[in-house]
């Protein structure tokens, strides 16, 4: 197989995330102008004044320091003094034709956007700025952390899906559509039912309780019997629609005056007609319009959707699949913020209206300046940033930028979801689409509940902008498309889902258009398709469309040759260049319907119309960092793609000053000797995450059964595999309402909760600890008092004795290591900030996990000396040893390349390429070995380490890329023995966080039983856990009272009367109160111990 371009040759780093940046500054330059201009003007109820709304701008990124003003601060600052990243919008308002700029709130600012500091700083400039040159950008920094918008899978807009579906036995067909227009979402539905007394097709949309009928709609905006007929083509849906015609024949005027009642029903006559024009206008198909003359083209789509149901009804057309990637829409970054800002900006102009008539019934100056209070839109936009709850109830929008590395920052970034119900089956949406081909990684998705709902988007993946679509209504105007059609078979012609009118040739139409498309007349990512089954042509240039590039081929011959391709790689000429001249093109998944795309340069006939750039460019960033990934089956490269994403390596070059909540570094990491075109296009080799090993495949000892792997101590202790772990600890001196405040320092004895003079012997004067102090499980960190959380009662002389308490911050339970850097600031309050980051050293031991990147994972089982390894001949030992039952069931045949490649690679000082489907093949491989004396099967003849005795069998050896994955055992090992219990039913505590203990379950508690281990079961489930001895009252069974003083227990209700000490559950003692508060009477009945 030939392919012409390599995925290294054009698509850069930067390429992977720019998507997301230019989806914001579509935001800035027009997003927010859009709802301002929806908008126009605020109506307020005041005489001879009037407030319209003009621009909106964002200006400079700054900080509102209290006391001092806005203050330019960088992202590195804000990110150390959890602030928000973000910068004011200014609005003009024209009062009485006066414009005023006045600040309506602030906007969290996306790095590396157009309103960014960092936006064109050279490389050196952001070092000094404490920014990582390679860092993409493409998230927001809200209160310190950073977090990204996941990109959101939605149903596409203002188009027709007619399906099959079972109502209530019934069997009926919808064509429903979702008609958006200003952030306003619509669902208009046409059904079709058979055997109803009132007719078969109806319409059901917004502000009409129940359905109504098709034909009586359509007649109230203004068609005639005729121009309703019209719209049929066949005999048989005319016949239907006459049917209904008849069934309800009404004139326009009674249709209107049928529909007001609906519309207003319960109301004034005069009222309904207003009502029936408000829910016509604004909630029928909004996006066609919303006004008198638009009803007509209403009528005309309703008229095409009914048809559409017909045709699916009478079997002359297939029914939509909603899964088809045509009907999807992406929602990016921008989109979601303008939908926000729409819903923030409604709010803040409903309190301006309300402000303003404030102002004037206190008979005060008029003024827009005090009217806006800014800080409300402020919140509702950094609060549902900080917490993902967007509007509409979506929760998970913006998450935690995943920083484990460099790749994974990088998928997180490219993660698509469609935000349906995790809990129902979804079977079809969860499946693999053949659309989804170049567009969504195949294998890049979780495992378990969310697997095919989570997705990523694939290397060559574009996501188109909105563009205008006045010039190609301009076009298709010039090119014959009219409303006056002359014969049936004319094609409609739809533009964005709104119908344009009937052309009579639509192939040369669509030739025409696609030909001004490659001459760069018409904006690269529009869409023309002609569906030759449904008669009609979709013209699409909205924003949320998943393109992908082909290579044109005209007359059996790509338009790319050898010579383009060379260009390319010496930098000659650029992608964009190739687009422009006609060479490449982007498409979607529709008009991909219309395409004959060829694999293989080899392959192509003279109907071809395009020929695939690369196959490789079918799977995701991490996907595509598995070398020979053809070579496993498939649930091992998802599982190769998703731990990519959790090694250890180097996640930025500034992770020194960085304060993440926790970070992990790989001492040593490597570029990998076996490596892909996505390593290159990442520029990898400058953030790896990964070491090469000399690996075997081998039993030992049976210590790496199961997947477990045998480590050399001696690689151990030169380096391998080495990380370290950083925690950063925050507290802060907070203010009281009380006027009370929290403060830094060495709390003395006189302080509630004093531990030990040991215990802050580590601290300063000010409560702080020394970088390079070494520091155990809870040991301060910061000493910190606050006062006390009640009123202290008055001591003597009538003075409140104020008894601080103690709040200190100590080193997490089960974690130890060095102070590596501590810093003191201040909040936006001007508060006292402290972080302190804690760094320990990782060295790998029994139980830390590896995986290769072919999903081949597992713990470490033996560390073994390096003088008890296997060697070979030529005194080279293994880092690692693998079981050789780990290959033959897994099928990963990738690994076993990948161990030959990096052989070769290590012999011949030059890398393997891996990459999917165009990569060194196994024979070039085999020959090297063989060249280099070795023999071609990978396999050496190796000697036991321990008796020096030649092995039996030969040993497949070679070098392969691993990875540390964060799963280290020093963070999950867990033991307890006495510790914290719960308040409510003093059980222990759960969890390792607080130091909880472990969970005897039910079904422990069954081997118990089985085994009859009656007291070991009475000693895990009561004595070690929330055993309590109360005294019962003999008379009345309830539980009795001590009292504490006399020392006597009494009954409440018998009074001084015998009581017996009863051994029981604390858990039980809180049911019989829980009991007696609801006035059940649980009477124990006592009797005596057996």
């Amino acid at each position: 197989m030939i392919y012409l371009i390599r995925v290294s040759d054009f698509i850069k780093t930067e390429d992977l995330i720019n998507f997301q940046i230019e989806s914001f500054n579509w935001l800035l330059e027009k997003g927010l102008q859009e709802v301002i201009d929806e908008k126009g003007e605020i109506e307020v109820d005041i005489e001879n004044y009037t407030l319209e709304l003009g621009r909106v701008r964002v200006d400079r990124p700054v900080v509102n320091e209290s006391g001092q003003g806005p203050e330019t601060r960088y992202p590195f600052e804000c990110s150390l003094r959890n602030l928000t990243y973000s910068a004011p919008i200014i609005l003009e308002f024209i009062e009485n034709g006066v414009p005023v700029e006045v600040e309506i709130g602030h906007l969290p600012i996306m790095l590396r956007s157009k309103a960014c500091l960092l936006y064109g700083l050279s490389d050196e400039e952001l070092i000094r700025h404490n920014e990582d040159p390679m860092d993409l950008g493409g998230y927001f920094i809200i209160n310190g952390t950073e977090r990204s918008l996941i990109i959101v899978e939605d149903l596409a807009p203002n188009k027709i899906i007619t399906t099959r579906e079972d109502v209530a036995g019934k069997d009926v067909i919808i064509a429903k559509v979702f008609s958006v227009r200003q952030g306003f979402r619509s669902r208009v539905t046409v059904e079709r039912e058979e055997g109803g007394s009132t007719g078969t097709l109806f319409v059901t949309f917004p502000g009409i309780p129940k359905r109504i009928s098709l034909t009586i709609l359509m007649k109230a905006l203004g068609l005639s019997d005729e121009e309703i007929l019209e719209l049929f083509d066949d005999e048989e849906s005319r016949l239907e629609i006459l049917l209904n015609l008849e069934l309800r024949n009404m004139s326009q005027e009674e249709a209107f005056e049928y529909l007001g009642k609906r519309a207003g029903a319960g109301h004034a006559k005069q009222y309904q007609a207003t009502r029936a024009n408000q829910v016509i206008n604004n909630f029928l198909l909004p996006h066609i319009g919303n006004t008198e003359k638009d009803r007509k083209a209403k009528g005309i789509y309703l008229g095409i959707m009914a048809r559409k149901a017909l045709e699916l009804a009478f079997g002359k057309r297939e029914e939509d699949d909603k899964d088809h990637y045509s009907n999807k829409r992406l929602r990016l970054a921008g989109d979601l913020m303008q939908e926000l800002f729409r819903v923030s900006f409604n709010k803040i102009a409903r309190d301006i209206k309300y402000q303003l008539e404030k102002q004037h019934a206190r008979h005060r100056q008029v003024n827009i300046r005090t009217a806006v209070r800014s800080n409300n839109l402020t919140e509702s936009i950094c609060y549902a940033l900080a917490t993902g709850n967007w509007t509409g109830g979506r929760s998970g929008v913006s998450q935690v930028l995943d920083r484990t590395n460099y790749i994974s920052s990088i998928a997180h970034r490219r993660r698509v979801s469609s935000l349906l119900s995790r809990s129902h089956p979804h079977f079809e949406a969860r499946d693999l689409h053949a659309t989804q081909w170049g567009r969504i990684c195949p294998n890049e998705t979780p495992e378990g509940q969310n697997c095919g709902l989570v997705k990523n988007l694939a290397i060559g993946a574009y996501i188109s902008t909105d563009t205008d679509e006045a010039p190609i209504e301009k076009y298709l105007h010039e090119f014959g498309v009219s409303d006056r059609h002359t014969s049936q078979k004319d094609v409609y012609v739809n533009l964005n889902g709104r119908l344009i009118g009937r052309h009579s040739k639509p192939e040369l139409l669509v030739q025409r258009l696609r030909r001004l498309r490659r001459e760069g007349h018409i904006h690269m990512s529009v869409s023309i398709s002609y569906r030759e089954e449904n008669n009609e042509i979709q013209i699409y240039t909205d924003k949320g469309r998943v393109l992908r590039p082909l290579i044109i081929v005209e007359n059996g011959r790509a338009k790319l040759t050898d010579k383009h391709v060379k260009d390319l790689r010496e930098g000659r000429i650029t992608w964009n260049e190739l687009i422009k001249s006609g060479i490449i093109e982007y498409i979607d998944a529709e008009e991909e319907e219309n395409a004959f795309v060829a694999i293989d340069i080899d392959e192509i006939k003279p109907e071809h119309t395009h020929l695939e750039v690369s196959p490789a460019l079918i799977l995701g960033v991490s996907a595509s960092f598995a070398p020979y990934p053809e070579h496993n089956s498939s649930p091992r490269v998802t599982m190769a793609a998703s731990m990519a994403k959790q090694s250890l390596g180097l996640y930025a070059s500034n992770y020194n000053v960085r304060f993440d909540s926790r970070a992990n570094i790989l001492h040593y990491p490597q570029t990998p000797l076996v490596k892909t075109d996505i390593t290159d296009s990442l520029d990898y080799a400058k953030r790896p995450a990964g070491q090469n090993f000399i690996a075997a495949i081998m039993s030992y000892e049976g210590y790496n059964m199961e997947d477990a792997v045998i480590l050399n101590e001696g690689s151990v202790e030169r380096g391998l595999a080495r990380s370290t772990f950083y925690r950063t600890y925050t507290t802060e001196e907070r203010d009281y309402p009380s006027g009370q405040r929290d403060r830094f320092e060495k709390p003395d004895e006189k302080v509630e909760g004093y531990q030990s003079e040991e215990t802050y012997a580590k601290l300063g004067d000010d409560g702080l600890i020394l970088p390079e102090t070494d520091v155990d499980t809870d040991d301060v960190l910061v000493g910190k008092t606050s006062p006390p959380r009640f009123l202290e009662e008055i001591g003597p002389y009538g003075i409140v004795e104020e008894k601080r308490r103690e709040n200190s911050t100590t080193v997490r339970h089960m974690e130890s290591g060095t102070v590596d850097c501590v810093v003191l600031t201040e909040t936006l309050e001007k508060n006292k900030l402290v972080k302190v980051k804690v760094r320990s050293q990782r060295i790998p031991e029994m139980g830390d996990k590896f995986s290769s990147r072919h999903g081949q994972k597992g713990v470490v089982g033996l560390m073994v000396p390096h003088e008890d390894m296997p060697f070979t001949k030529d005194g080279i030992v293994p880092d690692i040893i693998i079981n050789p039952h780990a290959i033959p069931s897994r099928m990963t045949i990738g690994h076993l390349l990948e161990m030959i490649g990096g052989k070769v690679a290590s012999l011949t000082g030059r890398f393997t390429n891996g990459t999917a489907f165009e990569n060194d093949r196994e024979e070039c491989l085999r020959k090297t070995l063989e060249e280099y004396g070795f023999k071609n099967t990978g396999k050496e003849v190796m000697y036991d380490g321990v008796s020096g005795k030649k092995f039996y069998s030969e040993i497949f050896i070679g070098v392969i890329y691993y990875q540390k994955l964060h799963h280290m055992v020093a963070n999950k090992i867990h033991a307890r023995s006495r510790g914290p219990v719960q308040m409510l039913t003093r059980q222990p505590t759960e969890g390792r966080a607080r130091e909880g203990g472990l969970r005897f379950g039910e079904m422990e508690r069954d081997c118990l039983i089985a085994h009859g281990a009656s007291m070991m079961l009475k000693d895990r489930l009561l004595d070690e856990s929330d055993k309590i001895v109360v005294p019962v009252c003999a008379k009345c069974g309830l539980v009795a009272v001590k009292d504490l003083e006399g020392g006597q227990a009494y009954c409440p209700i018998c009074g001084e009367v015998e009581t017996h000490q009863v051994e029981m559950a604390y858990a039980f003692k809180l049911l019989l109160n829980e009991l007696m508060g609801m006035c059940i009477y649980p009477k124990l009945r006592l009797g005596d111990k057996a």
